[in-house]
């Protein structure tokens, strides 16, 4: 959807801009105070792409959570976890779960080297895959 159908359906949402026409940024959820959970809207394109979640208080789809460790992720999602080495620390690992109805969408996990989960998104490639958000 588009931002301002994002908008219209998460009225909640703080204000953030793409630094270049087009290109990516994020929209948090609620203001900077704090009274809300980590949650931010990844935009690209004028599109809504993906969510961040960086709060134990926001269950992933299918009830995966920040605080669980890798085999608790892997029990929620058996038979669907694809395990990726991390891009900067080579004992720890990101679990990509793709939509268990076929569809585009794809949970990610990321797990710290002893394997509890510290944050997560879900979206659509290939921005769900950006390992550094919109960097």
């Amino acid at each position: 959807m588009d931002v301002a159908a994002l908008r219209k359906a998460v009225p909640e949402l703080g204000e953030g801009k793409p630094a270049e026409p087009g290109g990516c940024h994020y929209l948090p959820l609620g203001s900077a105070s704090g009274d809300q959970p980590q949650v931010s809207f990844m935009v690209e394109g004028d599109k809504f792409v993906r969510i961040d979640v960086d709060s134990a208080a926001v269950v992933a789809p299918g009830g995966g959570k920040i605080g669980m460790d890798t085999k608790q992720i892997e029990a929620l999602y058996a038979g669907r976890v694809e395990k990726l080495l991390n891009k900067y620390v080579p004992a720890a690992r990101d679990l990509r779960i793709k939509d268990a109805d076929g569809g585009t969408g794809v949970l990610l996990f990321q797990a710290d080297e002893k394997g509890s989960v510290h944050a997560w998104h879900v979206g659509i490639p290939p921005q769900v895959d950006y390992v550094e958000g919109c960097s």
